[in-house]
Order: C-alpha cells, then sequence, then structure tokens
C-alpha cells in the first residue's frame, strides 16, 4: 500500500479559516527577459518541451501592461487566465490567499503546464543560469563571497556553502552567510509558528559554529516580501561581493525570484550560481522510456536507485566550509554582532509554546546527526515491521531537519547505506532498504513539484478533481481540527499533531483520508491546516500526501478506497496504546472498545468523560463521498 511519505517529510497545520498553494504570480520584472537567447539549452528538459518552451517563452516574457500582437497569452483576452469557475468559492474560504497570489487557476491553464506550453519556473531559472554562464564566469572575485542559506541550515555536507568557501579559499577573501527573514513569506507560505521557531533556533546553532570558523552569519528581517532581491543586491554591494552561491528550491516562487535574480546580478557585476543540492538526485535527471517525469513512485523509485548506483559519486559528501582569513574579523566586525531576531509578530508561540516545543525538538546539525546515529545504530532495522504503528516509535523522527536543511537527504542515504550489508540501495536489511525509500519519497515529491508546478498554485495534479463538489462544513472541519470528531484515532492523531507540531505517518493518511471522504471537506483546507502546524512542514511531501489521501495526486490511492477508521484503528493501534495516551477521556476504557465505545457497550462511559460521538457514520460518509466523485468526474469528462 503507498503511504505518506512524511516521516522524513511534512503532512503539516493552525485553526485560521482554510488554504492556499504557491499560485502563479504575474509580476514584469520575475518574467523572462526580453533580450533572452531562445537557443537556450536546458538541461533538465526533453527535447520536445524544450521546443515548447522556446516557442512559448518570448509569449510571456512582456509585461502585462506592454503585452503586444504577437503574443498569444495577453492576460487581458487569453482564456488561460480566465481563473476557475470556483475561484470565488475557494477564495471566500481561505484556500487562496488573494493577499499575494491570483485567483485559482482554470483547468486549461493547469492543463497548459502539463502539456509543456508553458515554461516551468525550474526551466526559467536553468535558462538564465545557462544563458549567462560565460559572463558569470569571467567576473572576477572582489572583496568577499557570500552563501545565501535558505532551506539548508547546516555546514557539513551542503554543496552551495562548500563551493562558495571553496571559491572564496582559491581568491583569499573572507566566506560570509546571509539568511533573510521574511515575515510575508511565512504567511504566504503557511509556514507554522513552531517551525518559524525552530528555523530561529537552528540559526542561532548555525551562527556559532560558523563562528569558530571565522565565518559571520548576517540575519536580516526583511519586510516585504518583493524587497528582498534588491535588499541582497545591496549587501552584496555593501560587502563588496563578487560571487552569490544558494541552493535551489523548487517551490514556484522562489525559482521565478532567483531566475529574475541571477540575471538582476549579472547587471550589476556579481556572479550568482544557484546549485542542486536539495535532493539526492536532482529533477530532470531522470526520465521514463518515453522522455518523460515519472508520475508514479515504483517505476520512479527503480530509477532512481538505477541512477545512483551508475553514478555512486553522488552519494559523497560535501566538506564543511574552510576558516576565514583572520582579516575577516576586522573587515566585517559589524555583521560578527549581527543578532538572530525574535519570530515575527504573526508567527510568534506563546511562553508555554515555546517551552513545550524547544524541549520536544532541539534545533541545529549537530542534534540531526545524533539523532541520525542513534536510528542506524539501533532501531532502522526494524524500521520495516514498526513503521506503521504509532505507538511503537519507530520512526527516525528526522524530518523536522530534513525540512529546515538542518540534515541533507543524502548524508541520510549514504548513512544509511554504510550501516547495511551491501552497498546496494535496494538490497540487504529490509529495514535500510524500506527507510532510504522512504527518503527517497522526498525526492519523487519535489520532482513532481518541479515538473507540475501548478501543484503549488492551489490545482491538484489532477485537475479534473476541482470539478468536484467539496464542503466547506466549519462545525466539521473544527471537530477535525481539535480531535473531537468520535472517531477515537483520528481525534488521538490530531491532538498529538496541536500538541507536538508532528502526526505520525500513518496517522496522516488516517485523519487525511477521513477529511477528504467521510467529511468531503475541501482537501486543500486540511493541506493548510497541516502546514501551518507541522514543525516539520514541508510544501512538497504534504501536498503528495494530501493528493495520494484525496485521490487527487500523482500515484494517489483510488478515489473508491475509502479508509475505514475503524479497520485502520484496530489493525495499527491494536492495544488502543495511542488512543489512551491522546484522548485521555477513553483512558479507562479496556479491549477493542477502546476504538468504538459507543457501539461497544461503553458509550456511558465515553459520554461521562465527555467524549462526543461520532460527527458522521462510515457506511453513509463512504456512500456519498463515491457519489460525489463520481459526479464530479462524470464533468470532467463530459
Amino acid at each position: 500500500m503507498i503511504t505518506f511519505r512524511l516521516f522524513v517529510g511534512s503532512f503539516g497545520f493552525t485553526t485560521s479559516k482554510f488554504f492556499i498553494r504557491k499560485p502563479q504570480s504575474f509580476s514584469p520584472e520575475l518574467r523572462i527577459s526580453k533580450n533572452m537567447s531562445t537557443s537556450a539549452v536546458l538541461p533538465t528538459l526533453p527535447k520536445k518541451a524544450v521546443t515548447n518552451v522556446k516557442r512559448k517563452a518570448l509569449e510571456l516574457a512582456e509585461p502585462i501592461a506592454t503585452a503586444t500582437k504577437k503574443s498569444k497569452l495577453n492576460p487581458f483576452t487569453d482564456p488561460l487566465r480566465e481563473p476557475h469557475p470556483k475561484a470565488q468559492e475557494a477564495e471566500e474560504n481561505g484556500i487562496v490567499l488573494r493577499k499575494y497570489y491570483p485567483p485559482e487557476m482554470s483547468i486549461a491553464r493547469a492543463l497548459a503546464y502539463k502539456n509543456n506550453e508553458i515554461p516551468r519556473p525550474i526551466e526559467l531559472l536553468n535558462t538564465a543560469l545557462s544563458e549567462t554562464k560565460a559572463e558569470r564566469e569571467r567576473i572576477a572575485v572582489k572583496d568577499s563571497v557570500v552563501h545565501w542559506f535558505k532551506c539548508d541550515l547546516r555546514t557539513k555536507d551542503n554543496k552551495s556553502l562548500h563551493l562558495a568557501s571553496e571559491k572564496a579559499k582559491e581568491m583569499g577573501v573572507p566566506l560570509i552567510a546571509m539568511y533573510i527573514v521574511s515575515p510575508q513569506d511565512f504567511e504566504a507560505h503557511l509556514t507554522a509558528p513552531v517551525r518559524v521557531d525552530f528555523i530561529l533556533r537552528a540559526l542561532e546553532v548555525l551562527r556559532a559554529d560558523l563562528a569558530q570558523l571565522d565565518i559571520p552569519l548576517y540575519v536580516e528581517t526583511v519586510e516585504k516580501r518583493k524587497r528582498i532581491p534588491a535588499r541582497i543586491l545591496e549587501l552584496l554591494g555593501e560587502w563588496g561581493a563578487s560571487h552569490l552561491f544558494a541552493n535551489v528550491e523548487y517551490e514556484v516562487d522562489e525559482l521565478r525570484r532567483e531566475a529574475s535574480l541571477v540575471r538582476a546580478c549579472l547587471e550589476k557585476g556579481i556572479a550568482m550560481d544557484v546549485v542542486p543540492d536539495t535532493c539526492v538526485v536532482s529533477p530532470g535527471e531522470l526520465a521514463s522510456g518515453t522522455g518523460n517525469q515519472y508520475a508514479v513512485y515504483s517505476p520512479w523509485f527503480r530509477s532512481w536507485v538505477a541512477y545512483i548506483h551508475k553514478h555512486a559519486e553522488m552519494l559523497n559528501l560535501f566538506d564543511a566550509p574552510g576558516r576565514n582569513p583572520e582579516s575577516a574579523r576586522t573587515k566585517f566586525a559589524n555583521l560578527f554582532e549581527s543578532k538572530i531576531p525574535s519570530a515575527p509578530p504573526n508567527k510568534q508561540l506563546t511562553e508555554d509554546e515555546k517551552k513545550r516545543f524547544r524541549s520536544m525538538w532541539p534545533p541545529g546539525e549537530h542534534e540531526a546527526h545524533e539523532r541520525l546515529k542513534r536510528f542506524c545504530d539501533i532501531r532502522i532495522g526494524e524500521y520495516s515491521e514498526l513503521r506503521n504503528f504509532p505507538a511503537k516509535g519507530a520512526p527516525s523522527s528526522l524530518s523536522v531537519h530534513l525540512a529546515s536543511g538542518t540534515l541533507s537527504s543524502r548524508t541520510c542515504v549514504r548513512t544509511a547505506r554504510d550501516h547495511n550489508t551491501t552497498k546496494k540501495l535496494d538490497g540487504g536489511i529490509q529495514g535500510i532498504q524500506t527507510w532510504i525509500s522512504e527518503v527517497a519519497w522526498r525526492d519523487f515529491y519535489k520532482h513532481v513539484m518541479a515538473h507540475w508546478p501548478y501543484v503549488c498554485m492551489n490545482t491538484p495534479f489532477k485537475p479534473e478533481y476541482t470539478n468536484i463538489e467539496w464542503e466547506y462544513n466549519d462545525e466539521h472541519f473544527k471537530a477535525w481540527c481539535e480531535g473531537r470528531t468520535g472517531y477515537p484515532i483520528v481525534d488521538a492523531a490530531m491532538r498529538q499533531l496541536n500538541y507536538c507540531g508532528y502526526m505520525h505517518n500513518r496517522c496522516r493518511m488516517i485523519v487525511g483520508s477521513f477529511l477528504a471522504k467521510h467529511l468531503l471537506l475541501d482537501w486543500r483546507m486540511g493541506e493548510k491546516y497541516f502546514m501551518e502546524h507541522l514543525i516539520d512542514g514541508d510544501f512538497a511531501s504534504n501536498n503528495g500526501g494530501w493528493g495520494f489521501c484525496a485521490s487527487t495526486g500523482v500515484d494517489p490511492q483510488p478515489y473508491f478506497r475509502i479508509f475505514n477508521p475503524l479497520l485502520q484503528s484496530e489493525k495499527f493501534d491494536a492495544s488502543g496504546e495511542y488512543i489512551r495516551k491522546w484522548v485521555p477521556e477513553l483512558e479507562g476504557i479496556q479491549g477493542n472498545a477502546i476504538h468504538d465505545p459507543y457501539a461497544r457497550g461503553k458509550g456511558s462511559e465515553a459520554k461521562k468523560k465527555g467524549y462526543p460521538k461520532r460527527v458522521v457514520d462510515h457506511k453513509e460518509s463512504r456512500d456519498r463521498a463515491l457519489a460525489r466523485y463520481k459526479e464530479g468526474l462524470g464533468r470532467a469528462t463530459a
């Protein structure tokens, strides 16, 4: 059975009224330059896609206000710019954050991305890097080299940081590190307050580690997200920096920003390198027999394994940066005094929450490596047998570190392989094989996001599923959020999430399926709640998990397969240990009644303790979901 690959990923949650993904932005400054060459080779694209991109690139290059007659995508007349018929509904229910993004896109526009008729953001970045490569390589090093930390808060096995250090060391100049805190990005991207707190604490650890190497970490809050590129250019100018290094992030907003910034830097005589490091195997490196991106995990994983076996050097780890020249302490003394700011007002925790979360989730790469070592030394061998049982403590608990980049996926795979009896990733100890395949899901979902970017834009991988009539029942949604549905396994999982900022992977599937199919609520409401509450919130993995549960994504659970929460509870928490831990109203109930107290003779006891009856009946909900899915998909193909 396919499951949410989120133990190292993110199935993510705030009780604000509902959700968003990062939709299309049409700011002129983020478009392709009108002077760009259309003959650039895009290394991550099949030939057909390159042809289509070259044909469409200039059509999108023109700002809205100056669109010409030649442009087939004039935003004032082009049907691809028309919003989805349900765009208003999505906006009213908080699914699309109109403060930052346009209305929900139409199915036609999603299919245009899918059919290579609109250049993907990753293609825009690759084009910018390809077309500027020769000029960037001619730029001489000046007073410093800069690494821009984003979701890679570590010194070890960090490709961009390593390259920046090598460039600085080669020319005998200081390396400067920076991190930009963006309150608007935190809001637009639904970053959970607990995750923001973890990031800021990880920056404290990182700052101390870099200081031991005489490398300053400059951290600044930039209130307006659109101001970030300009502020970076100002800082580079102040520091006399000639080279800026950063690792790729595959979300739409970030890809567009970096594509624009590569060119903006060049205009200032600065070389910006954006390098692939987030994935073990980067998006675009794997293709099916027909030359297309895989949309099913199993053949993709076989290709992923074969690729690494063929290119064994891909599991070589990058050294931490070297020490800066002694002069760095004097020349950039003010940067060493840079402090890590407090969380923005919109993402602050209460004092009680800070105390709780900080005791549960120590930050930094030292903690990450220690957890990885303990897991591989002690528990990884039993991982495949125990991973689905939430009371067993089988997961590695590394998802928060992978999401924030205090640990790399490459380090995880390399370490697990080195604990095995073989160098083959698909051989040897079963627990190790299974865990490596779970880490690989993180790569898979990022490959999907890069190739089908509309999943970042409030649109499911299967656009036709937007025709399903979802419910927007506030009472049911609140019961789900608070763990008061009357289904003990669902309620236990939601309470774990709300208390810990984390939920067991099997439980993420159970509660996701329950929201989408039993309550028939718009799955994007659950996706948003997860992102606004999870400490390990990762957009690609979270979106992929919800796509599975709602049957709207790649490699999905077919819509007619609906989890029975009672059977899931009996199978994966047979003794009720997990339920009793998180639903104290039921801790005194013994035997199988723990899974369904009202139907198994313990209703009066449950009621006395304040535990609610079921908000919906399983069979009735199942029948309703099947009918609604069938009706919606029927309209899509009519």
